[in-house]
């Protein structure tokens, strides 16, 4: 089903005031109507009293819209069209608003309270919650931009790691009629194809570089990683889930990574794994420097004249060397203030 517009004037303001001016005339005449005892003013009075009594129900086709939203209207259960423009309408008294997401909250930005256990929050949360029943009970949709923040979850990547992630996706209603009518309730539909996205693409990918992955499907091996690619995989999510969502009416304008981490229980095994690369990189590149300043002194020692040694010598100020530079701790050193030999 695709949207069309309502095409009608913005005459909300005009119908208000003719209504009120209606029960202001009709009352008087009304009065004076049954007091004339003719003929004529009983008609009178009997059109006005039906007045009085069936008036208000024009006031049921008003409809006011704020900017960046928009009413779904239906006659008798047939879709006559839908308002996007903001303004004071008039309608058809007898057309609905159709939402069936209305009363649907999620964890998104202005669609559900926050939870407190203080008497300050106590009352802020009696407050949206009137405010989120005032939303459930108005069948407008919000084409502003939200955020959706699905719960973390947790997933194992391609090496079967367990890892959990969360996301926030930012989203909007585009087609209101396929939003309403395509699918049973679109914000419902958005959260699950977003944890379904999730786990489709977080199996793709190790949490850190490993060889021998390929997580482009292209055969060869890469250097993509859940740490390390973060744009990427949002990107893919991102993609994933605007072609779930389409058939909805919604379009997906960004996904970030909010959360990453190992699971809680290999949490601490690979903490200890990463440590445990760190120091090898940290001792290998303290190795290599040490080397290259032994391979310097010996050479300008060479170069110089300054001492003759043999290879037995040489040995030994090499390994005293490499001891004093690659130590954890500060060396004591032993002068040796006689002959060299």
């Amino acid at each position: 089903m695709s949207e069309k517009i309502y095409t009608t004037r913005k005459n909300g303001m005009l119908v208000l005031i003719l209504s009120i001016l209606g029960y202001i005339v009709a009352a008087p005449l009304a009065i004076v109507g049954l007091a004339s005892g003719s003929a004529i003013g009983s008609i009178v009075a009997v059109l006005a009293i039906i007045y009085l009594c069936c008036g208000w129900f024009l006031w049921i086709g008003l409809k006011v819209l704020k900017p960046q939203e928009a009413l779904v209207l239906t006659l008798f259960g047939k879709y006559k069209g839908t308002i996007k423009e903001d303004g004071f309408y008039f309608v058809n008294p007898f057309c609905a608003g159709f939402n069936p997401a209305a009363g649907t909250k999620l964890n998104q930005s202005g669609d559900v309270a926050s939870e407190s256990s203080d008497i300050l929050s106590v009352v802020t949360t009696a407050n949206n919650a009137a405010a989120a029943a005032a939303r459930a009970n108005s069948k407008k949709i919000s084409l502003k931009i939200m955020t959706l923040n699905n719960s973390r979850q947790k997933i194992n990547d391609c090496l079967g790691n367990p890892v959990e992630i969360g996301i926030a996706v930012m989203w909007k209603v585009t087609d209101t009629a396929k939003a309403v009518f395509n699918v049973d309730n679109y914000k419902e539909y958005l959260s699950l194809q977003c944890d379904s996205a999730l786990r489709n693409i977080v199996r793709l990918y190790p949490y850190d570089v490993a060889p021998g992955v390929d997580t482009t499907g292209d055969g060869i091996a890469d250097e993509g990683s859940l740490r390390g690619s973060s744009e990427v995989v949002a990107n893919r999510i991102k993609e994933e889930i605007q072609s779930k969502v389409d058939e909805a009416g919604i379009e997906i304008i960004e996904a970030r990574i909010t959360y990453l981490a190992y699971a809680p229980e290999i949490a601490a095994v690979m903490l200890q794994r990463q440590q445990a690369s760190a120091i090898i990189d940290a001792r290998k590149m303290i190795v290599d420097g040490a080397v290259g300043m032994v391979e310097m002194a010996l050479d300008r020692l060479d170069k110089n004249g300054t001492v003759k040694l043999d290879d037995e010598r040489k040995a030994a100020m090499v390994s005293n060397l490499l001891v004093v530079l690659c130590g954890n701790k500060d060396a004591q050193p032993i002068v040796n203030s006689g002959s060299l030999y």
